[in-house]
């Protein structure tokens, strides 16, 4: 995926497609139409910048992403932790944890996490 990080009106546009997939593109206009209030044209015009970028595919009007939701949100944190934290994760979790303590079930999680995930 060349550009993966999404504006907010695409982001809106992504969560649509992906909470309907597989789509066809005639009944994604309708949804962009009543829940965003958009022309075809501008449907679209989203969708093609889109499939593009390598996020979602029009294939014989079927719309489908080529990365899921749930892969997407992964990359993002990646990135984020890389160009903030220098891709330290302890360094993003002191920061993340100095203005709000993490509840004993998020600690029991992470701990779970991190024996899970030892190498």
């Amino acid at each position: 995926m060349a550009e993966s990080k999404l504006a907010p009106i695409e982001t809106i546009f992504a969560n649509l497609i992906w909470s309907h997939e597989p789509i066809s593109s005639g009944e994604l206009v309708k949804l962009c139409e009543k829940e965003l209030g958009w022309k075809k044209s501008t449907t679209y015009t989203i969708l093609k910048r889109l499939c593009n970028r390598g996020i979602f595919q029009n294939q014989h009007g079927i719309v489908t992403s080529l990365i899921s939701h749930q892969d997407y949100l992964a990359l993002q944190s990646q990135n984020f932790v890389e160009e903030t934290f220098e891709g330290s994760l302890p360094l993003f979790l002191a920061a993340f944890t100095r203005r709000r303590k993490l509840s004993q079930k998020e600690i029991a999680e992470l701990q779970k996490w991190i024996e899970e995930n030892r190498g």
